[in-house]
């Protein structure tokens, strides 16, 4: 597209100039219905039990992101959440591959080591699934989901 094309949708964020002028990101269908799942799977963590202490915890010295921390008793859990808008392809938790549980327990490592004691941890997966004709979203939980070592 265009710069001229772009400046009359106006999707700009101002600067001094129009030609440092940078298009904005929207937001798209997707984005929102990750929101959504994320927001949800939070209900549904504290619903069985959890205490939730973090949401999309980064690290600065790795890639990536957990979407949950939270403890579920004496288990520190890290909950990767995964929506998906309908079931008619593989499952949601299929998309958890081997370089996403290495990307995974890399940014858990990050955040073990600002605790002062290491406690028992696990990786825990909720899919998440918006192709309810009701509006709501079907959610599963899957405790221990994959080895964290």
């Amino acid at each position: 597209m265009t710069d001229a094309r772009w400046a009359k949708k106006s999707h700009f964020v101002s600067r001094k100039s129009q030609e440092q002028q940078v298009p904005r990101r929207l937001a798209s269908r997707n984005d929102k219905k990750m929101a959504m799942g994320r927001r949800r799977s939070v209900f549904l963590s504290q619903k069985n039990g959890y205490v939730i202490v973090a949401r999309n915890y980064r690290s600065a010295r790795r890639r990536g992101e957990i979407d949950l921390i939270g403890w579920e008793g004496d288990v520190l859990c890290f909950i990767e959440v995964k929506t998906r808008s309908t079931r008619d392809f593989k499952p949601a938790e299929a998309a958890i591959n081997h370089d996403k549980r290495y990307e995974l327990r890399g940014v858990a490592r990050e955040y073990l080591r600002h605790l002062r004691v290491t406690p028992t941890w696990r990786f825990d997966v909720v899919s998440v699934y918006c192709d309810q004709p009701s509006g709501k979203a079907a959610m599963e939980l899957f405790k221990n989901a994959f080895p964290v070592s």
